[in-house]
């Protein structure tokens, strides 16, 4: 099978009904923050496509712009006004892999006056393995070294996974 036939493949799972889903939500200090993360599984692993808004700019001339995403242990969005999202729990890390090889963790997301839009293929898990868990986004950058889970700042946002009923 040729390249440009893998990639149509992964354009066209775009155009179906994802398989799972997590609407985000940002905590209370991040309101505006909302999102939508569809999952589609395909023969060569899960397309990942994040819709993100609202998330929050430094306003520095300099300003980073870049947000941890990670899928999380967890099956809450909920916690304590110190950690409002404690119940997503750690990173998923079924193979107990060091950081950033836990297979919850994900390519950063990266906003344009506030708002995010991504696509990635993963094979380091599948739709059925994540139904249920939480997708995270924190505060500040990942630093794909700090163990046990990259120095990422503060959760402000979360949603449950959950999986769409088949057409």
């Amino acid at each position: 099978m040729s390249e440009t036939t893998n990639s149509m493949d992964f354009f066209k799972a775009l155009y179906r009904r994802p398989d799972a889903q997590a609407t985000i939500r940002g905590s209370e200090r991040f309101p505006e923050l909302s999102g939508l993360v569809r999952f589609y599984q395909t023969r060569r692993g899960v397309l990942v496509f994040a819709e993100v808004f609202g998330l929050p700019q430094s306003g520095e001339a300099c300003g980073n712009g870049f947000f941890a995403f990670h899928i999380h242990n967890g099956r809450q969005c909920a916690g304590s006004r110190e950690d409002p999202f404690a119940n997503a729990l750690s990173h998923y890390n079924p193979g107990e892999c060091p950081h950033p090889a836990h297979a919850g963790d994900l390519p950063p997301l990266l906003a344009s006056h506030g708002h995010a839009l991504q696509v990635f293929l993963t094979d380091r898990f599948t739709v059925s393995e994540i139904i249920g868990r939480t997708a995270i986004i924190h505060a500040g950058p990942d630093d794909f070294t700090t163990q046990p889970a990259g120095s990422a700042g503060s959760k402000i946002a979360c949603g449950q996974i959950q999986a769409l009923c088949s057409r």
